[in-house]
């Protein structure tokens, strides 16, 4: 087992080169920084960011500013899997809030709403307007998937456990999407300490110490933790709205995700990390 301090030494390493699990491996190749690589897509910023998400596009090794950079090859690969770049910005496009999404499925926008607080639509993104409130985010892909897939919820009543769901005033939206951020964020990487980090990231903080004590560990995690997805607000008083989504709420999610914790940690604690190089952080 290694020092702590060398833990703590290496977590510029970690953040640097411990990502490189995700790395195209085209370092030879000509590397575009974001902006640039979502103009020769032929995406806007937002729609770019969708398709890092999503896994569509993958950053190659970070610059040394830490700033993610895009090789050509990995470009025209994305753009080839999509049949195109129209294709590819079909598959990223999005639409906003409960109006749009209706449009799109050709619904009332109190239909939809149901829809989506009942868990049949799941968010991929979200923004906090100037009021305040969230703005959920659809892929408007996947809801004309869900239109085909499932004619029938778009008319007639609502089923008996949706009518159960909304008379208890239940939202699954945001435990919805924080299922697949993270399940996003864990396909980036293979490095236990990283995947560790992904999981704490979601814990309240008080659940987070009682699942780890050592406050040794917590720094290594912390400093391994995903920054907030695209769109994140700066402004305090939103981001304070935005952070909530971030943590798990209902106690069977926190308790799914502390105890997924405690299952990376075990590995990670006994394992070789790319990141640190060494065996576990104590």
């Amino acid at each position: 087992m290694m020092q702590m301090g060398t833990a703590l030494r290496d977590v510029d390493v970690a953040v640097r080169a411990g990502r490189d699990a995700a790395a195209d491996g085209g370092t030879a190749d000509v590397q575009v920084g974001g902006v640039q690589a979502a103009g020769e897509l032929g995406l806007t910023r937002g729609e770019f960011a969708r398709a890092v998400q999503l896994g569509m596009v993958r950053a190659a090794r970070p610059a040394a500013g830490g700033a993610a950079r895009y090789a050509r090859t990995e470009l025209d690969r994305a753009r080839s899997a999509a049949g195109g770049a129209d294709a590819l910005r079909e598959r990223v496009e999005a639409v906003a809030g409960a109006e749009a999404g209706a449009g799109v499925l050709g619904i009332g926008p109190s239909r939809f709403t149901r829809l989506a607080r009942c868990g049949h639509v799941t968010p991929v993104g979200y923004r906090i307007n100037r009021y305040r409130a969230v703005v959920w985010l659809y892929l408007a892909v996947e809801l004309r998937a869900f239109a085909a897939r499932e004619p029938g919820m778009l008319r007639g009543t609502a089923p008996e456990a949706d009518r159960e769901l909304m008379a208890a005033k239940e939202d699954l939206r945001p435990r919805r999407w924080r299922g697949r951020h993270v399940g996003l964020l864990l396909r980036r990487t293979a490095d236990p300490w990283e995947r560790a980090a992904v999981l704490a990231s979601v814990l309240p903080e008080e659940e987070l110490w009682a699942a780890v004590p050592d406050p040794g560990e917590r720094i290594v995690l912390a400093a391994l933790a995903p920054p907030p997805p695209y769109g994140h607000p700066q402004v305090p008083a939103s981001a304070a709205v935005a952070l909530r989504l971030l943590k798990a709420e209902p106690p069977e999610e926190v308790h799914w995700y502390r105890s997924s914790l405690d299952f990376a940690l075990t590995g990670a604690r006994g394992g070789q990390s790319k990141s640190t190089g060494e065996r576990g952080p104590t």
